[in-house]
């Protein structure tokens, strides 16, 4: 029965922990990571604060464990879609859609999560700004590996300097869904995925591989 009862507990704080993340990301892709708070999330949850500020201990590492939880969120709803999809430059291109998918649905009510609290970020040193500037470095490594992988396959053209053009894509990308945001207006996603397209057929040594 002792044993029941923890397990009860443990669940029920995995749960409060998972619904405390949910309302934090959503907040924070709109009003950025200072915006969140105990009291606040505590309020909004009709949560005690003492139970949230001890799933956390401090704002910092509520902010730390907001940003955990959005790469978690990117994984399941932009990586492992795209990894379904063949190695080659058909995979490249499946990372640019699930990305675009995942701004333009929006998952988070202000759209790319790690465009919201990279801006807000990224001049202020600290655990904070590592922690986000990691989640970006993964996202360009895999973008740059996966070209990498598609150029060894013979789909990409052997001159293709991998990194260029995985910064170029994840820039066109993260231009154009911050414009959609700003003008409200998802035609802009369109316009992106053409110029992904179209830097893709540049590179591709079968540009029918992408039709």
């Amino acid at each position: 029965m002792a044993g029941t009862r923890v397990d009860k507990r443990v669940e029920r704080g995995q749960h409060s922990r998972r619904a405390i993340l949910g309302r934090a990301m959503d907040v924070a892709s709109v009003e950025g990571l200072e915006s969140l708070s105990v009291r606040r999330l505590a309020a909004e949850l009709d949560l005690s604060k003492s139970g949230v500020f001890a799933q956390f201990g401090s704002k910092e590492e509520l902010q730390l464990a907001t940003v955990r939880a959005a790469v978690e969120v990117y994984v399941d709803k932009v990586v492992k879609p795209a990894n379904r999809t063949p190695a080659g430059i058909g995979r490249v291109r499946a990372l640019c859609e699930s990305w675009l998918a995942y701004a333009r649905e929006p998952v988070f009510p202000g759209g790319c999560f790690f465009l919201s609290v990279s801006a807000e970020f990224d001049a202020r040193p600290g655990r904070v700004r590592d922690a986000v500037a990691s989640a970006r470095r993964d996202w360009q490594r895999l973008y740059e590996a996966t070209i990498e992988q598609a150029r060894g396959l013979g789909e990409v053209r052997q001159d293709t300097d991998a990194a260029q053009l995985a910064f170029e894509l994840d820039a066109l990308a993260r231009g154009g869904g911050q414009d959609a945001l700003l003008h409200d207006d998802s035609a802009i996603y369109e316009r992106v995925r053409v110029g992904l397209l179209a830097r893709l057929r540049a590179v591709a040594t079968d540009p029918g591989l992408l039709d």
